[in-house]
């Protein structure tokens, strides 16, 4: 299992700075990574840095709490694609899926689907606040909007990716859609975990460990 061409090398803390941005490039050009997850802020730098190279640039949307107006990720997905950025993982209205508001979530994240423009659109459910019954239809709304992808977790939240999620998801959205595991994958065992759950897209900043097969103690 080629586990390195799963991995969205992240870097998301709130005081990244360049060098590490130019480290986190580095070392997804190195390790083969399909991509590193990075704040809107340093999109066109990692578009610099990684030209050439085949390593797509993610970037997130409404993150980390996903409670802003719909019209401001809007605008942040059209904001990231001028920028460059190849694929958005963007942050549903978590406490809109609490309340069963399942049209203003498929509408929300329709809109940053067509602001993407045909690029990939990862939907952050944050699965650990989140019932089973909501997750399951936090994933048919994303499904019905368009979405290439449902996403666990930020890893800013109260847990990240369990096994269980990641299952019910893939049950729920079928082989239609990409399942991406994220938060707490630290070791090449918890990444080999996901991806038999059904993930076929691992979100974290311990990639390099998981692909030397070496532990960490933390990481998103």
């Amino acid at each position: 299992m080629n586990l390195a061409s799963l991995i969205d090398h992240t870097l998301l803390k709130p005081d990244a700075t360049h060098p590490q941005i130019d480290k986190l490039c580095k070392e997804a050009k190195e390790h083969g990574f399909f991509s590193v997850c990075i704040n809107p802020y340093w999109i066109s730098d990692a578009k610099k840095l990684l030209n050439g190279s085949g390593v797509k640039v993610c970037t997130v949307i409404g993150f980390p709490l996903g409670a802003g107006l719909p019209l401001s990720k809007l605008h942040a997905a059209q904001d990231a694609v001028k920028a460059g950025a190849d694929e958005l993982d963007m942050v549903l209205n978590i406490g809109a899926a609490k309340e069963a508001h399942w049209n203003f979530i498929e509408h929300e994240i329709h809109d940053v689907v067509s602001a993407a423009q045909g690029r990939t659109v990862k939907v952050i459910l944050e699965t650990c606040l989140l019932t089973d019954a909501e997750i399951v239809e936090c994933c048919k709304a994303a499904q019905k909007a368009g979405a290439q992808f449902v996403k666990t977790s930020t890893g800013f939240s109260t847990g990240g990716a369990t096994v269980e999620a990641v299952k019910l998801m893939r049950q729920t959205v079928g082989d239609k859609m990409g399942v991406k595991a994220s938060g707490g994958i630290k070791d090449k065992a918890a990444a080999e975990a996901m991806v038999a759950a059904g993930a076929n897209r691992l979100g974290t900043s311990s990639g390099i460990a998981i692909v030397k097969g070496t532990a960490v103690t933390a990481g998103y």
